[in-house]
């Protein structure tokens, strides 16, 4: 399936198509231009790196919130896949490349949250808390897809700079196959959920959880300026 079909079908591609103009507020930031043009201030991506590291301690939380919300062994693995995943592949990762911009693990620990990374992952674990799976994997697509499309397109873009752009290797990173693939397991996932849980039926709720999440994507990428 290529990356356009992945959006543009299913149930998250009318998520997506339905978000409107706050998906299109999000993936095109004045953040994430300024990424691709390699002009973004050096402290606002800081910023972001530190408060990324906290936000995923809390995705992490979320997903075995999705194994404890699974309804079959085979949910439960993807589910303890996802954290596993976040734990012992992209953290350490992140840790990694934080430490090449002079971020240790010790001082981002250390940084309190910021209002807008609370607002965000507290959100996405109440949908968990107070709905079912398919509510939970809504509130985490933005997330998840939202990276897979935004790299997809400031790689193609042609205002982005990528020779002696101080960012690009963030850009290869969720533009890459890895990051691509587990994106596309992430939709995956949640068209077989919204399947066997009445994702049509229960449209207008998830559309609110969706856009809700997609505004505070928007609001991350904000704070981080």
């Amino acid at each position: 399936m290529t990356h356009a079909t992945m959006l543009d079908h299913g149930l998250f591609g009318r998520l997506r198509r339905d978000a409107g103009l706050g998906w299109d507020a999000y993936v095109g930031h004045p953040f994430v231009r300024a990424l691709g043009a390699g002009t973004l201030p050096e402290a606002a991506f800081r910023n972001y790196l530190v408060q990324d590291y906290l936000f995923l301690i809390q995705f992490a939380r979320a997903y075995a919130l999705a194994g404890y919300k699974s309804s079959s062994l085979a949910e439960l693995r993807a589910a303890g896949a996802a954290m596993i995943g976040i734990v012992d592949v992209e953290m350490p990762l992140h840790v990694g490349y934080c430490r090449s911009w002079g971020l240790s693990e010790a001082d981002m620990e250390a940084t309190p949250e910021a209002m807008q990374t609370v607002a965000y992952t507290r959100f996405v674990l109440d949908r968990g808390l107070s709905g079912d799976r398919l509510d939970l994997d809504v509130a985490l697509a933005p997330c998840i897809v939202g990276y897979a499309e935004i790299a997809t397109m400031l790689k193609a873009h042609p205002a982005t700079k990528l020779d002696g752009n101080p960012y690009a290797t963030w850009i290869e990173t969720y533009a890459g196959p890895e990051y691509q693939t587990l994106a596309q397991a992430a939709v995956d996932s949640l068209e077989r959920t919204g399947a066997a849980r009445g994702g049509h039926a229960r449209y207008p709720d998830l559309l609110r959880t969706f856009r809700t999440a997609t505004a505070l994507e928007t609001e991350f990428w904000q704070m981080s300026l």
